[in-house]
């Protein structure tokens, strides 16, 4: 990933493609928003599939156990923050 605005951009495409979430555009997606819940409406199998297509695209493993899965998958924001940071590793 670019930079952060970019960056967002991008894995918000990428949200709506791998999970097929119709009517829904990458600027619909506010980057503070929360992913699952009230924000997004995402569930736990969603987080799987967007877990593999972020393996996928970025190389980047996010695994079902982390700890810290409840804020890496927060919002887009943070979700992309993680990304970066895996890549700067």
């Amino acid at each position: 990933m670019i930079d952060e605005r970019e960056g967002e951009a991008e894995l918000a495409r990428l949200i709506i493609e791998s999970l097929h979430l119709e009517g829904v555009h990458p600027g619909d997606i506010e980057p503070e928003a929360p992913l699952f819940g009230e924000g997004l409406g995402l569930d736990s199998l969603d987080m799987l599939e967007l877990s593999m297509a972020i393996e996928q695209k970025y190389a980047v493993k996010l695994r079902s156990d982390d700890p810290d899965n409840d804020k890496i998958f927060a919002s887009l924001r943070s979700l992309a923050r993680h990304i970066r940071e895996q890549h700067a590793r």
